[in-house]
Protein backbone atom coordinates (compact mmCIF):
# COMPACT_ATOMS: atom_id res chain seq x y z
CA UNK A 1 0.00 0.00 0.00
CA UNK A 2 2.61 2.41 0.77
CA UNK A 3 5.75 0.99 -0.51
CA UNK A 4 7.77 4.75 0.20
CA UNK A 5 6.78 4.09 3.81
CA UNK A 6 9.91 1.67 4.00
CA UNK A 7 10.63 -0.02 7.65
CA UNK A 8 6.89 1.42 9.03
CA UNK A 9 5.10 -0.12 5.86
CA UNK A 10 3.73 -2.94 8.04
CA UNK A 11 2.85 -0.44 10.60
CA UNK A 12 0.90 1.81 8.60
CA UNK A 13 -0.41 -1.14 6.92
CA UNK A 14 -1.72 -2.62 10.31
CA UNK A 15 -3.11 0.80 11.29
CA UNK A 16 -4.71 0.85 8.09
CA UNK A 17 -6.12 -2.60 8.81
CA UNK A 18 -7.57 -1.77 12.70
CA UNK A 19 -9.54 1.20 10.60
CA UNK A 20 -10.90 -0.11 7.89
CA UNK A 21 -11.92 -3.40 9.88
CA UNK A 22 -13.81 -1.20 12.56
CA UNK A 23 -15.61 0.89 9.62
CA UNK A 24 -16.62 -2.41 7.95
CA UNK A 25 -17.84 -3.92 11.43
CA UNK A 26 -19.57 -1.07 12.88
CA UNK A 27 -21.00 -0.45 9.14
CA UNK A 28 -22.32 -3.55 8.35
CA UNK A 29 -23.25 -4.86 11.72
CA UNK A 30 -25.55 -1.20 12.59
CA UNK A 31 -28.72 -1.45 13.19
CA UNK A 32 -31.51 1.07 13.63
CA UNK A 33 -33.76 1.47 16.83
CA UNK A 34 -36.61 -0.76 14.85
CA UNK A 35 -33.64 -3.20 13.87
CA UNK A 36 -33.48 -2.21 10.20
CA UNK A 37 -30.30 -2.01 8.38
CA UNK A 38 -30.02 1.15 6.47
CA UNK A 39 -28.59 1.22 3.54
CA UNK A 40 -25.88 3.92 3.77
CA UNK A 41 -23.78 2.10 6.53
CA UNK A 42 -24.03 -1.46 4.52
CA UNK A 43 -22.56 0.41 1.65
CA UNK A 44 -20.23 1.80 2.86
CA UNK A 45 -19.11 -0.83 5.46
CA UNK A 46 -19.04 -3.27 2.38
CA UNK A 47 -16.64 -0.83 0.52
CA UNK A 48 -14.71 -0.15 3.94
CA UNK A 49 -14.74 -3.98 4.07
CA UNK A 50 -13.67 -4.61 0.58
CA UNK A 51 -10.20 -2.48 0.94
CA UNK A 52 -9.33 -4.33 4.33
CA UNK A 53 -9.47 -7.65 2.75
CA UNK A 54 -7.47 -5.97 -0.54
CA UNK A 55 -4.90 -4.60 1.54
CA UNK A 56 -4.96 -8.04 3.97
CA UNK A 57 -4.76 -10.35 1.55
CA UNK A 58 -2.11 -8.15 -0.97
CA UNK A 59 0.18 -6.44 1.30
CA UNK A 60 0.38 -8.30 4.46
CA UNK A 61 0.10 -11.71 3.66
CA UNK A 62 1.12 -11.55 -0.11
CA UNK A 63 -1.70 -13.86 -1.77
CA UNK A 64 -2.79 -11.86 -4.30
CA UNK A 65 -2.53 -8.96 -6.30
CA UNK A 66 -5.11 -6.69 -6.08
CA UNK A 67 -4.47 -3.53 -6.63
Amino acid sequence: MFEAAGEFELLINLVFLAATGAIAWHGIKFRDDEGNAEWVHLLFGCIAAMFFFGVLFDDVLGVVDVF
